[in-house]
């Protein structure tokens, strides 16, 4: 059928228009306006006015109401009178029936006013609320995805991280997207985002804090201990660990400590030349003195269900994993001291050494969450940074929705075949959680075969900076490639946390990434021809002025790293993009 048989021909030639810029743009909207699209054209029935449309599938209140703004302005410039909304002329056919002594009298019936938003109790979107409510209710206060995942757990029933259904997609984190639809939050910040209450969301969270079902956990949650406020930007000081060990001997050892060490390493100087490196004489630890151990992140879980699945099923399997909030990665293996004071008499603090395997675990769902996110690339940069050299990237392919599957797919495989080749890491594939926790048991009794019988060798931490600590390394392992050298657990964490460790060189990899086709490999050796973001302006700035300096600043990339070829070749169309951005060519 042609759009000029259709029966609302004015009506559908908007929404062919609007389509149309959709499609150009490559924006949300295309698929609301090809619903609305078909179905208007299929419809036999014409009307007159633009409201009447939300009876046909597709057309909601904002479509209706711009086509009815679209047909005043089309109305008045072709002198034509604009029609009566339905609304309206209901109102007119019930005054002269009510005229016309049809002898009933009809109540005027009230307006109804729109009920205040408030979210469900424990419910996604109430958890998100309260736990930004935590902060300070001023405009500098915001929290990221993971800041805000730990604060609002406590407040939901279901899982930010989990679907309570193994075979669905969305978690309590999907809440999200609502909130900001409502314009309850608002988020800020790339690559890493930010999330915080707007003036409407701060007035839902007092309405949350006048219920009675607020108020009577509440009251509960005041007799137990305080949980304390996030504190997003302050670095909390390093306490001692609590200890805590369950009685039963099969039960999962949990340790309570803080999330954060960041005074355990200090900042230092830039390290470029290798002579710059400190010289140390590594601590020994004999074998036979501590066991191997798996370090399991709180927040693994299977379903909000299921909360401890997989530390139960781990000691089935006969390891108990040590469960804590890790700063990097979900599992890791350490070596636990037998003696709690050894490390400490050799001027090392802790009692655990990190050793160089580390395990990042998404399910397929997540995987796909995280590649919309910017997760995943961020994830992968503090995989590399941190100097672990044996990463296992697992991937539970779990069954989900395959309509939703297949419009993620080729960016799945791409990302599966760029962890493998480009970063160098081993990935596995498990069918399901079940046999991730038999890989990990099968892993754990590897690694305890593996170090229980030789020495370790350990790097004071006194000697490392967050900015000399790739490097010395490196160096270590090009000259003692058959020597490991490892770290404490604290320094591991002081050195994996994200504010701890953002240097010059992070900062500067991590805005070149901000522009389209510029990957991590690009942007290392962007930084690696220019060290700092100064050197890189400064080098746009001596291209000099007028046409000629604009076509010199628009190659200057692409010409001087011409050398680079496969994956890292920068083309002449990105090197125009970066010089936009750069060098205001």
């Amino acid at each position: 059928m042609e759009d000029s048989d259709c029966a609302n021909p004015q009506f559908l030639a908007w929404v062919k228009e609007w389509l149309d810029v959709a499609r150009e743009r490559n924006s949300k909207g295309i698929t609301a306006y090809k619903n609305a699209y078909e179905s208007l054209k299929a419809c036999p029935i014409p009307f007159e006015h633009p409201a009447s449309l939300q009876q046909l599938r597709g057309f909601g209140p904002k479509l209706c109401e711009r086509l009815e703004d679209k047909l005043k302005v089309y109305c008045q410039q072709n002198g034509l009178p604009m029609p009566r909304h339905p609304r309206v002329r209901k109102a007119n056919d019930r005054s002269l029936n009510e005229q016309a002594g049809d002898g009933t009298e009809s109540r005027p019936k009230k307006a109804r006013q729109p009920k205040a938003y408030v979210p469900a109790f424990r419910s996604g979107a109430y958890a998100l609320i309260v736990g930004l409510s935590d902060l300070p209710e001023d405009a500098s206060s915001s929290l990221t995805k993971a800041e805000l995942i730990e604060t609002a757990q406590p407040h939901c029933d279901a899982s930010f991280t989990a679907p309570s259904d193994p075979t669905k997609f969305y978690t309590a984190w999907s809440s999200m997207k609502t909130l900001m639809q409502k314009e309850l939050v608002y988020e800020r910040g790339r690559p890493l985002r930010r999330y915080a209450l707007t003036d409407e969301g701060w007035a839902v969270a007092k309405r949350i804090k006048e219920t009675s079902l607020w108020q009577e956990e509440n009251a509960v949650n005041e007799q137990s201990e305080p949980r304390p406020r996030p504190q997003p930007s302050a670095a909390p000081a390093v306490a001692d660990a609590v200890v805590i060990l369950d009685e039963e001997d099969d039960a999962p050892l949990i340790i309570n400590e803080p999330s954060f060490y960041h005074n355990v390493v200090s900042d230092g100087p830039i390290v470029l030349e290798g002579d710059d490196l400190p010289s140390f004489t590594p601590i020994r630890i004999p074998p036979g003195s501590f066991t191997v151990q798996l370090v399991l992140d709180v927040r693994e879980v299977r379903a909000k269900t299921d909360r401890d699945y997989m530390q139960e099923e781990l000691v089935k399997q006969g390891v108990k994993p040590i469960m804590r909030s890790l700063e990097l990665g979900d599992v890791q293996w350490v070596a636990k001291c037998n003696d709690p004071t050894l490390l400490t008499r050799y001027g090392a603090e802790g009692d655990e050494i990190v050793l160089d395997w580390i395990v990042e675990r998404k399910r397929l769902d997540d995987l796909i969450g995280s590649i919309k996110d910017g997760r995943f690339h961020e994830q992968k940069f503090r995989l590399n940074r941190s100097g672990v050299r044996k990463v296992i990237y697992l991937i539970e392919e779990i069954s989900m929705d395959q309509a939703a599957y297949q419009r993620y797919e080729e960016a799945v495989q791409s990302a599966i075949a760029s962890t493998q080749v480009v970063n160098g890491y081993f990935v596995k594939r498990t069918q399901k959680i079940d046999d991730t926790i038999k890989y990990l048991a099968r892993l754990t009794a590897m690694l305890k075969r593996k170090y229980e019988n030789k020495h370790l060798n350990v790097i004071p931490t006194r000697v490392i900076t967050a900015q000399n600590y790739s490097r010395l390394l490196q160096h270590l392992r090009e000259r003692e490639p058959s020597v490991g050298y490892h770290v404490t657990y604290p320094a591991f964490a002081s050195l994996a946390s994200k504010s701890e460790t953002m240097t010059l060189r992070d900062v500067f990899l991590k805005m070149l990434m901000t522009t389209k086709g510029l990957t991590g490999e690009r942007a290392l050796e962007i930084q690696r021809k220019w060290n700092t973001p100064y050197d890189f302006v400064k080098a746009f700035h001596a291209c000099g002025t007028g046409e000629q300096g604009t076509k010199r600043k628009r190659e200057l990339v692409a010409s001087e790293l011409s050398h680079l070829v496969g994956r890292r070749k920068i083309t002449k169309q990105l090197s125009h993009k970066i010089a936009e951005v750069w060098g205001d060519a």
